[in-house]
């Protein structure tokens, strides 16, 4: 009982170091913990050429949900610089400008109606990038093929002439391309690389490249002569693929106009009887007449699209 106070500082004094130290190593696991949240949401400062990111706390909320894992992947295949919570940011402000901007030239109704098209608007936008995506990408793939023909020809291995022809070629293919690079280097095997990449651009072209390549890397045949042949073929089917969108841009147009020329009736009707469109969307017959009128214009555009939609 004699040493109680000494025994009571020795306690305090360990208790008080062990507290220190628990305080710097949560500070030290925080800040490792943003820095690893910046790096991958790309939200810390910009790197020389880069930009800062928008909207980072929506974004690390977004990304937690299967909402924003979603778009993350949709994103991911655009091509698009933007962040799961910079486009639902950028989505929101365009569906209530599309809002307030319909429901002030034509009725608060017709609002409603615009953003419920906006939301299958912001969807498809995502979906058009990707395609057009994918349509850059197959433009590129004769020139692609015609670069990795030479560099095998040349004595190099698929992998090396893989790397070099993502430097040498443009986007997207250069950006895919690296993308391929970087997991053979890390260890995946070829036949995993290519698959990643036909995964996320679909389409017959690449399917048939990424065939090639595999089969000639597994059998060890002559890929310099396969590469030369599918040259030629991709160089034929890119020709044919831009006769058929030329001969298609009339019907395209068309599909387009429908729905604009619905718009202008009920400008001019607006114009030529002020009010007529409030008193129309007023009662309930008038709300479902424009709901079907609605419907019907979309399914006009949908069905024109779908006619025109051509695989080559």
């Amino acid at each position: 009982m004699d040493n109680l106070p000494l025994l009571t500082l020795g306690v305090t004094l360990l208790a008080g170091l062990l507290a220190a130290v628990g305080v710097h190593s949560y500070a030290a696991g925080r800040d490792q913990q943003k820095a690893l949240v910046a790096r991958m949401t790309q939200t810390g400062p910009a790197p020389s050429g880069g930009r800062r990111r928008r909207f980072a706390r929506l974004d690390r909320r977004l990304r937690t949900t299967r909402l924003g894992r979603r778009i993350e992947r949709k994103i991911a295949v655009t091509g698009l610089d933007l962040t799961p919570g910079e486009y639902t940011a950028y989505a929101v402000a365009a569906l209530l400008g599309l809002y307030l901007t319909v429901g002030a030239f034509f009725a608060p109704f017709f609002g409603v109606l615009a953003a419920l098209a906006g939301l299958w608007g912001a969807e498809a936008f995502l979906d058009w990038q990707r395609r057009r995506r994918i349509e850059a990408f197959i433009n590129q793939l004769p020139e692609l093929t015609r670069v990795l023909a030479n560099a095998t020809q040349a004595g190099l291995a698929l992998r090396t002439a893989i790397a070099m022809a993502a430097d040498e070629l443009d986007d997207p293919a250069g950006e895919e391309l690296r993308r391929v690079a970087d997991q053979l280097a890390v260890g995946h095997s070829l036949d995993d690389a290519l698959g990643d990449l036909a995964d996320r651009l679909p389409s017959r072209e690449l399917v048939v490249l990424v065939t090639t390549l595999v089969l000639s890397n597994r059998a060890g045949g002559q890929v310099v002569g396969s590469l030369r042949n599918l040259t030629g073929t991709l160089d034929e089917r890119k020709e044919t693929r831009r006769e058929v969108t030329t001969l298609l841009s009339q019907v395209k147009v068309t599909a387009f106009a429908l729905p604009v020329l619905g718009l202008g009736f009920l400008l001019m009707i607006n114009g030529m009887n002020p009010g007529a469109l409030d008193k129309m969307t007023g009662s309930f017959v008038g709300q479902v007449g424009s709901v079907v009128a609605f419907g019907l214009y979309t399914a006009g555009f949908v069905m024109i699209r779908r006619l025109s939609r051509v695989r080559v």
